[in-house]
Parts: C-alpha cells; sequence; structure tokens
C-alpha cells in the first residue's frame, strides 16, 4: 500500500506521462491503493484513453492537458487537478523522451528535446507540486529516469546526458526538501517494453542499418538484461516509495 494502515486512502497522486506505459501502470497501482489520481499529458485523446482503462474502484481519476516543459501550462493543468481532487500529496513524472541519434552529425535539436523533457520538465512538475506537500508536511515525488542515467550507453548520447542530470536534480531536490515532510526518489529502469523503446529502435536501425534482432540484442546486452522490463515491474517500484514507510528514503536513484 502507499501507506501503511491504509492512511494512504484519499491522497492525491499527480502522474505525468500518465496516458501510457510506465505512466499508466503507476496510475493504476496507486488508484488500486485508494489514491484519487490526476493524469497529465500534451494529448487529450491519449489522456482520454487511458482514463477509460484504469479501473477506479472507489477512488477518482481526473485528467488535464499539460506540457511540462512550459512552466504556465502545466501549472494550469495542475491547478485544474487540484481544484477537482485536491491538494497534491505525490508526483509521479512519468512524462520523458528517448531519441536515438549518432554523436556525428551531430544533431543538437534531438539533444535540446531530452532536456527539455527530462530534466526541464522534471524541474517545473517538481516545483509546482511541492509547496503542496511542503504545507501538508508530507509528500512523495518520484521521477522515473532510468540506468542511463548511471552509466553510458551507444547511440543516445542526449538522453544519457539528460538522464545523469535527472538524477542530480533529485539529489539536490531531496536535500534543498528536507526536514519538511517530502521525499525526493528517482526510480532507474533498464530498457522498457514500451513504444518508446521501439521508436528508439526504429532510428537505431535506420542510422546503423543492422537488423532490428540485433540492434534490440545490443540494447539488452548493453544493460545486462536478458529482455525488456515490463512497465509494471516499475510501477511497482515507484509506488513502494510512496509508502509512509519510505519517508527515510530521499535522494536515492533505484537501478532496475
Amino acid at each position: 500500500m502507499v501507506a501503511g494502515r491504509g492512511a494512504g486512502r484519499g491522497r492525491v497522486a499527480l502522474v505525468t506521462g500518465g496516458g501510457g506505459g510506465v505512466g499508466r501502470a503507476v496510475a493504476q497501482r496507486l488508484l488500486n491503493v485508494g489514491c484519487h489520481v490526476g493524469l497529465v499529458g500534451r494529448t487529450a485523446k491519449t489522456l482520454e484513453t487511458a482514463e477509460k482503462a484504469l479501473a477506479c474502484g472507489d477512488a477518482h481519476v481526473e485528467t488535464a492537458t499539460g506540457d511540462v516543459t512550459d512552466r504556465t501550462s502545466f501549472e494550469r493543468a495542475a491547478a485544474a487537478l487540484r481544484k477537482s481532487l485536491g491538494p497534491i500529496s505525490i508526483l509521479v513524472n512519468a512524462a520523458g523522451i528517448a531519441e536515438a541519434s549518432p554523436v556525428l552529425p551531430p544533431d543538437d535539436a534531438v539533444f535540446d528535446r531530452a532536456y527539455a523533457v527530462n530534466v526541464r520538465g522534471a524541474w517545473i512538475a517538481s516545483t509546482a507540486c511541492a509547496p503542496d506537500m511542503v504545507k501538508a508536511k508530507w509528500g512523495r515525488i518520484v521521477h522515473v529516469g532510468s540506468v542511463a542515467g548511471l552509466r553510458g550507453f551507444r547511440y543516445v548520447a542526449g538522453y544519457v546526458a539528460s538522464k545523469h542530470a535527472l538524477v542530480g536534480l533529485v539529489r539536490a531536490l531531496a536535500l534543498d526538501l528536507q526536514g519538511r515532510g517530502v521525499t525526493v526518489n528517482a526510480v532507474c529502469p533498464g530498457f522498457l517494453d514500451t513504444p518508446m523503446t521501439e521508436r528508439s529502435l526504429d532510428k537505431i536501425v535506420t542510422a546503423t542499418g543492422r537488423t532490428r534482432d540485433a540492434a534490440l540484442a545490443d540494447l539488452l546486452a548493453s544493460a545486462g538484461q536478458a529482455e525488456l522490463i515490463a512497465p509494471d515491474e516499475v510501477a511497482a517500484a515507484v509506488v513502494s516509495l510512496c509508502r509512509d514507510e519510505a519517508s527515510d528514503v530521499t535522494g536515492s536513484a533505484l537501478a532496475l
């Protein structure tokens, strides 16, 4: 459960990137333990599809379109969810972007997009939601990072750099919010069984001329994986960091 003895029931969780993949899996697990969940994403249709697919039970789920890279857009979405669900106690930032691109010739646009979503987005989401948590003297912020934030990988230099920056941001935010009842952590999985990984594989195949099977085998071997990780496995780790019992865990980057 999110909290011991059912104390998490009724808390409000905001999930970015909640339209699919890890975000949707996290939303379902939070709903299962009685949290009300607000989904934020850029596309209304994707959010509506996710909302219909989630089993809510006694909890509530709401959606709001917003862009984590734009503070005005995100804060507007957060305000709408706060109005309908209540103050935000939990933020799970699952919004992310991974684009494969060779180092030479360099593609600055790919690099910049990685930082905009994976770093600036994490900064905006955290600082927009943290005031509710500080006021309540209880809060959980969990960012979905990557093992690419802990080591290097081929073909994804911009992604690797951004995920390293995300881990640094998590550690700094944890120190800034220390003693206020708010924890900040990251879950850093290997390669996931999600559409984002599929798109990365497509680009690797195009850029290198390798077969898809060879590209996938190379990715898995580089991370020491036998197979792609299911989103629900990541969601379980994320929700474990939202427990009351996890109050002494902050500034960590949990590798999966």
